[in-house]
């Protein structure tokens, strides 16, 4: 390696330092302050705490709705998951295999629809649908949207996943007697576990992360709330001063459950990534 590269791959390890920490610096402090109480996290000079206690992670789980809101996430969280993969994988059988007028302008309008940032354009409408289903304070408007609403990665995903498998195997299960939605759930679905995990995995980071949408949804209703719109509202949960200690314990232990999955079932959501974006 001349001298050249050997500068120019120090530049690229230290610029790949440089992100790394900021990325991971953020979850430090987090977990730092987490030891703290709230007039450490405000006013002390000392970035570490004076002493390692669980006191904070005690109250939180304790004395707040803790307990509550990691059911309501559990449940929301596994119900579109489930939801996901049946629609998500669907989808993608039916514009793999499916033969119909009109396939490829509504594949190219979904497309599109990825270009487009809406924001929190759809919100409204969203909640004004749910609300005339009288769906508006519950998590199950939440879990509609996230099953029913076109995720074009976890479509391109599966598309992809599924043009890879031979369509020979298709054509000797049509022999055997068996229809379109058969071969999918007889053929198709047992060879679809890496993108199953991929998708996921997916599904599981995007809901369990969400605040806006389960917010809006639940504002009316507190007891319904789930995790992460719940660990907000810690914050306020003292009668004199905002309790960021409680805060950020339960910040730690909202991240907890989504590193361990994410550990779990990291093999095959490589596998399934790698193998939706080369076969598709």
């Amino acid at each position: 390696m001349t001298g050249k590269n050997k500068t120019l791959m120090m530049v690229l390890y230290l610029a790949l330092a440089g992100m790394a920490v900021v990325v991971i610096f953020p979850l430090f402090y987090v977990v730092v302050s987490s030891f703290k109480n709230t007039a450490g996290i405000l006013t002390s000079k000392s970035f570490f705490p004076k002493e390692i206690s669980f006191n904070n992670y005690i109250r939180a789980w304790e004395k707040s709705n803790f307990k509550v809101y990691t059911w309501n996430s559990i449940f929301m969280c596994t119900t579109i998951v489930i939801g996901s993969i049946i629609t998500s994988s669907t989808a993608g059988y039916v514009f793999s295999r499916g033969k119909f007028h009109g396939k490829k302008p509504i594949l190219g309008i979904i497309t599109f629809s990825m270009f487009i940032s809406s924001g929190s354009l759809y919100l409204y409408p969203q909640l004004m649908i749910a609300k005339a289903i009288n769906l508006h304070t519950s998590l199950w408007g939440v879990i509609i949207i996230y099953i029913f609403g076109i995720n074009v990665t976890n479509l391109y995903l599966s598309k992809g996943f599924i043009d890879g498998i031979p369509k020979e195997i298709d054509e000797a299960a049509r022999i055997d007697g068996c229809g379109f939605a058969h071969i999918f759930l007889r053929i198709i679905f047992p060879l679809l576990k890496p993108l199953i995990a991929t998708v996921g995995l997916l599904a599981f980071m995007n809901s369990w992360n969400d605040y806006l949408l389960p917010m809006v949804f639940t504002l009316g209703n507190p007891s319904r709330q789930p995790l992460v719109v719940g660990i907000v509202s810690m914050k306020n949960s003292a009668e004199l001063i905002s309790a960021w200690d409680l805060m950020m314990a339960g910040t730690v232990m909202a991240v907890m459950p989504m590193l361990v999955v994410f550990l779990a079932l990291n093999k095959y959501f490589v596998a399934g990534l790698t193998s939706g974006a080369v076969k598709g």
